[in-house]
């Protein structure tokens, strides 16, 4: 997916930036030294860039990958929400409430059928099923629950390669 490369802050990308992002999207943790010597910088301007660009809110935050598997998590669904009543009240309120849900792990907002997809991380399908019935159901704005048990994740957080258009 190409980047625009001048958001509403008018944030001007040249190749050296968008090698530093696709860069980081791989490896995070790169060392400036290393991150320097990959986009052919000093290790000066490259921190520079690199502040500019967290700074603009380009970059959001760093994050780390957990392994589900040896945390205990053996169940990964999406489920997907539809409220008793799509007003801005109501739909602040059900996203106040699963915000408080730990098996949580993404909220968003859809257009069709559903309001919301919620993407769920639980121990076993009975702490699914427990998380369905006595957290997700009880939230007064829910009307309707569907879900999806995910079998096998192919990639996981995945972000695009930003190129030149």
């Amino acid at each position: 997916m190409p980047l625009n490369h001048q958001n509403a802050d008018n944030i001007n990308l040249d190749n050296t930036d968008i090698k530093i992002l696709n860069a980081l999207q791989v490896n995070a943790r790169i060392s400036n030294a290393e991150l320097s010597a990959l986009v052919n910088l000093s290790q000066t301007p490259c921190l520079r860039r690199l502040r500019k660009l967290e700074q603009s809110g380009l970059i959001e935050q760093y994050t780390a990958r957990l392994n589900h598997g040896m945390l205990g998590i053996g169940v990964s669904a999406f489920v997907f929400i539809k409220l008793n009543k799509n007003t801005s009240s109501n739909a602040a309120s059900f996203e106040t409430a699963v915000g408080e849900f730990s098996e949580v792990l993404e909220c968003c907002v859809l257009a069709g059928v559903h309001d919301y997809a919620l993407r769920i991380v639980t121990k076993n399908l009975q702490t699914f099923e427990s998380f369905l019935k006595d957290k997700l159901a009880t939230v007064e704005q829910v009307e309707d629950i569907e879900s999806t048990i995910i079998l096998n994740q192919i990639m996981a957080h995945r972000s695009p390669k930003l190129i030149r258009p």
